[in-house]
């Protein structure tokens, strides 16, 4: 995604070439900086659904030599997978440079904007399937000539994508003693065609509340087909209302249908 849009905010086409740099000319060095205190969405995962731009707040303090001017370098968070900060390869950050509050000569608190977008047929650098999942947080400051500074290890972040669960139980009334079939779907959304899909092959609870009680109980854990589909018979035995209840997995947050109510007579 847009890692370079940090690079180029900054120093424009100067930085952008100091990225293509060949091996055997040494890049100008990255400001004197050091990061701490990087979170990304106060620390909850970050989920997004078919088509709606989703953005969240990142947060982090800067620390530099007091010679530093703050006005002479951009920063921001970062995504990364592997062990470093690849610019060139699978890491992003936002669509522009934080915003940063000067506390003391060497100290700046600095808040910026991550924009999370499903891929679009003319945005090629958006969120495909393959974003999904747990991503290594780090950050980066680019200097005014162009030499950048990466720093990682502030934990992790996931990218998931949004759930829908339902429940439907049938029929209704029904007598008590007689079979009552709870069918559902468990879909999430896909990315690269910015539609819901099933989701197949996923454990998910099946839960009774009786009319009455206050707490739910698993009935029984069934998993889904290969269309995401779900469907189980229980023997009527009580008014009350079945939902199903899905745990989540690392690329899919967890979700809980709507109650559906059956009057047993």
């Amino acid at each position: 995604m847009r890692i370079a849009a940090i690079v180029a905010a900054v120093t424009g086409a100067v930085a952008l070439s100091a990225l293509a740099v060949p091996a055997a000319q040494a890049a100008p060095a990255g400001p004197a900086v050091t990061f701490s205190k990087v979170k990304v969405n106060a620390g909850k995962n970050i989920v997004v659904g078919t088509t709606a731009k989703v953005t969240v707040s990142a947060t982090y303090t800067v620390t530099k030599p007091a010679s530093l001017s703050a006005s002479s370098f951009a920063s921001g968070p970062v995504f990364y997978r592997g062990s470093t900060i690849d610019l060139d390869g699978d890491s992003f950050g936002g669509d522009n440079p934080g915003t940063c509050t000067t506390v003391s000569s060497t100290v700046l608190n600095c808040t910026a904007k991550v924009e999370f977008r499903p891929a679009s047929s003319d945005d090629t650098e958006d969120l495909t399937n393959a974003f999904a999942g747990t991503w290594k947080l780090g950050a980066l400051a680019v200097g005014s000539n162009g030499g950048i500074t990466t720093q990682t290890g502030f934990g992790t972040s996931k990218v998931q994508r949004l759930a829908k669960l339902t429940t439907d139980a049938a029929p209704e009334p029904v007598k008590k003693g007689k079979t009552i079939t709870v069918a559902g779907k468990l879909t999430r959304a896909n990315w690269d065609t910015n539609k819901y899909a099933g989701y197949a092959a996923q454990p998910v609870k099946l839960q009774f509340k009786k009319k009455g009680a206050t707490a739910y109980t698993t009935v029984k854990t069934i998993k889904t087909n290969s269309t995401g589909a779900l469907k189980t018979t229980v023997t009527a035995s009580a008014d009350g209302s079945f939902r199903y209840v899905f745990a989540g997995t690392t690329t899919t947050p967890a979700v809980t249908s709507a109650a559906d109510f059956v009057d047993v007579q």
